[in-house]
């Protein structure tokens, strides 16, 4: 058989085949999806098995398939847990927001809350890296306390409230004592003050008030150094902290102090 021949064979067999493929295509689009109580179940038993992107998808399917029943709510929400055991923190976060929006009253809700705080909760960086994601958890997690105070979930929010801003006052200490090492005091005043001010049941507030005493004194602010030793000791008279800051007034000429209180305090941290 000649090659022309066997090419007009080759497609004349392909052209037959076609409509047999699209009448199948067809029959697959326009065939009805499964029960929906089948869909919700073959997606729960996926996650069972921590199968989670294709239970995320299978849920999924059942809110798209049939988006006014009861079964279509529930399945909201467990894509959004799917995605979330799937360290799919963006998809989880889209799929918890979704819900929230169409369902703020059921009675889930508050899950819905608490498992979107701990999306962020679970990104939170080490105090070197961009605090971004320590801002958004300590946001939500305030969602869940400020919102659903008697739920279960409110303690352990309330507890990861107090982690995150620890974590938050360690950033400020951190680049606050960058800034004392390199005498640039000015510059490190407000991210010891900012700790004091605004993360006041954080263990890092003795040494941030310490370390005012430090920059104060530095600056000649006698004064301001006084007002600092003086709540120091008020609110941690046992604290090593305070006896750093009991020494260095107790010491004072009005000139810098020591380089070896510089060395052997920090040196505690860095």
């Amino acid at each position: 058989m000649s090659r022309l021949k066997l090419a007009s064979v080759i497609c004349l067999c392909a052209l037959l085949c076609l409509p047999g493929c699209a009448s199948k295509k067809d029959a697959d689009k326009d065939k009805p999806p499964a029960p929906v109580e089948k869909m919700y179940n073959d997606a729960k038993d996926a996650l069972d098995r921590g199968e989670y992107h294709k239970a995320a998808q299978a849920f999924d399917d059942v809110d798209r398939e049939y988006p006014y029943s009861q079964w279509a709510v529930r399945a909201q929400l467990m894509e959004g847990y799917a995605d979330y055991k799937n360290l799919k923190y963006d998809e989880a976060v889209l799929a918890l927001d979704h819900f929230i929006e169409l369902h703020p009253g059921d009675v889930n809700v508050a899950y819905a809350y608490y498992l979107r705080a701990l999306c962020y909760y679970e990104q939170i960086s080490d105090v070197g890296r961009d605090q971004k994601m320590t801002e958004m958890a300590l946001e939500n997690l305030k969602q869940v306390v400020t919102r659903f105070p008697d739920s279960k979930y409110a303690r352990d929010a309330g507890l990861k409230m107090d982690l995150t801003n620890d974590h938050l006052a360690g950033k400020e200490m951190s680049i606050g004592r960058y800034y004392l090492v390199r005498h640039q005091y000015t510059a490190a005043i407000p991210r010891f003050k900012h700790v004091v001010d605004n993360y006041q049941t954080t263990t890092d507030v003795p040494e941030a008030l310490e370390r005012l005493v430090e920059c104060y004194l530095s600056l000649g602010l006698i004064d301001e150094a006084k007002k600092s030793a003086a709540i120091l000791g008020h609110n941690y008279p046992e604290s090593s902290w305070y006896k750093d800051a009991y020494k260095l007034m107790k010491g004072n000429t009005g000139e810098a102090p020591p380089k070896s209180i510089y060395r052997r305090t920090i040196g505690r941290i860095l």
